[in-house]
């Protein structure tokens, strides 16, 4: 058996345990939930399934140490004891990305800085030159976290966030995280096996994303991965994951029901549409313009689900909080005719659930960015004869 890596993989808050299941599906072992991710165990082929195929994890990091540090001086030295020649040569270009949080220090460059220097140094002092600094296109990308006084390593197997599917040529303001949209889907437990409709569809990432589940394409099909580039490893690395990309292009399908995205917005409309495009499922999702707070063209289908991120209270000019509570309103009496659709929401504001009118089956909190939100989800609706 090949030897396995620990690895961590990154994810939104609040969908840890949607990741952790994906993960197991994946063919991770000894997983385990951590804030803001999940912790868990894969040799590089098994590694390299989980970067072509995860839909929720946003990174997956390959861990090198975790160190108590305090001040400027204990960054430098924690970075410079790491044997970053084992995973650099002079050749090879790096980058470092550092987050902080509750730090003694408060610039994130700073700290990335200091990390820079004590690799550069290390391999400086062992080679007698040291790489090169790319921040745009790294061969290897290293990512820092200071929180308190803990600093952890890691190498970043995929380089691009896993959000970035690639396919968001003409985003529109505050769109959804393509890695949050699947994770709303796999707890909404979509399969791809029913009709998808989002009424308020904005850049399209839900049917997006549906579309590429219905389907059965990896997410990172189309992309590189940064470990292909790395000097100890990415010949193995390429070698593996050409025949997972076969493997995974051999697995694709038709989707079975068409998926529907609408928005009352044209510029929105026109946005969604380019990126469907893009994505390569313009033969599966159908983007119109229609206003959610009034009947829906519903596609001839069988009754499938409803997904839906509504306004949280910045995107209507006019009305305020009460404004959004009318518009809820509606929405929960245009929905009602929805006979026999399962409906799965996405609140960020706390006046949607009384006005919308509906008691929820289950929800469940997690963060789209800064803001808590409530993912609420009802039982089919019944229309009113």
């Amino acid at each position: 058996m090949p030897r396995r890596l620990s690895l961590f993989a990154t994810t939104t808050r609040g969908t840890e345990d949607l990741l952790a299941a994906e993960l197991s599906d994946l063919g991770a072992v000894k997983i385990r939930q951590d804030r803001g991710g999940v912790r868990f165990a894969a040799n590089l082929q098994e590694a390299l399934r989980i970067c072509l195929w995860t839909r929720i994890a946003m990174r997956v990091l390959h861990p090198l140490g975790e160190f108590e540090v305090h001040g400027a001086e204990g960054l430098y030295d924690a970075a410079a004891s790491v044997p970053w020649e084992e995973h650099l040569t002079t050749a090879s270009t790096f980058m470092v990305e550092a987050t902080l949080r509750d730090s003694e220090h408060d610039h994130s460059g700073f700290v990335g800085l200091k990390i820079k220097d004590a690799i550069a140094d290390r391999m400086r002092s062992k080679f007698g030159a040291r790489p090169d600094v790319d921040t745009r296109q790294p061969i290897v990308r290293v990512v820092a976290h200071l929180a308190k006084a803990k600093l952890a390593l890691s190498l970043d197997l995929c380089g691009e966030p896993l959000h970035r599917r690639g396919y968001r040529v003409s985003p529109i303001v505050t769109p959804l995280k393509e890695t949050l949209a699947a994770a709303i889907l796999r707890a909404a437990k979509y399969t791809g096996d029913e009709p998808l409709l989002d009424p308020m569809c904005g850049s399209g990432t839900f049917a997006i994303e549906a579309a590429l589940i219905a389907r059965r394409r990896a997410p990172g099909l189309r992309r590189a991965f940064a470990v292909e580039r790395w000097p100890h490893m990415g010949a193995d690395a390429t070698r593996t994951l050409t025949d997972l990309r076969r493997e995974a292009q051999a697995g694709e399908r038709q989707a079975p029901y068409a998926i529907a995205g609408f928005d009352r917005q044209e510029e929105a409309v026109v946005a969604a549409a380019k990126n469907v495009a893009a994505a390569d499922v313009a033969d599966t999702v159908r983007i119109a313009q229609a206003d959610a707070g009034k009947p829906l063209p519903i596609p001839t289908a069988p009754p499938g689900l409803l997904v839906s991120n509504p306004p949280y209270g910045n995107r209507l000019k006019a009305g305020g909080q009460q404004g959004m509570k009318t518009f809820y309103f509606h929405l929960g009496e245009s929905f009602r005719r929805l006979d026999g659709w399962r409906m799965v929401i996405l609140s960020g504001n706390p006046a949607f659930e009384s006005a919308f009118h509906r008691r929820p089956t289950a929800r469940r909190a997690l963060w789209n960015g800064p803001i808590e939100c409530q993912l609420l989800s009802y039982a089919p609706a019944r229309a009113e004869s």
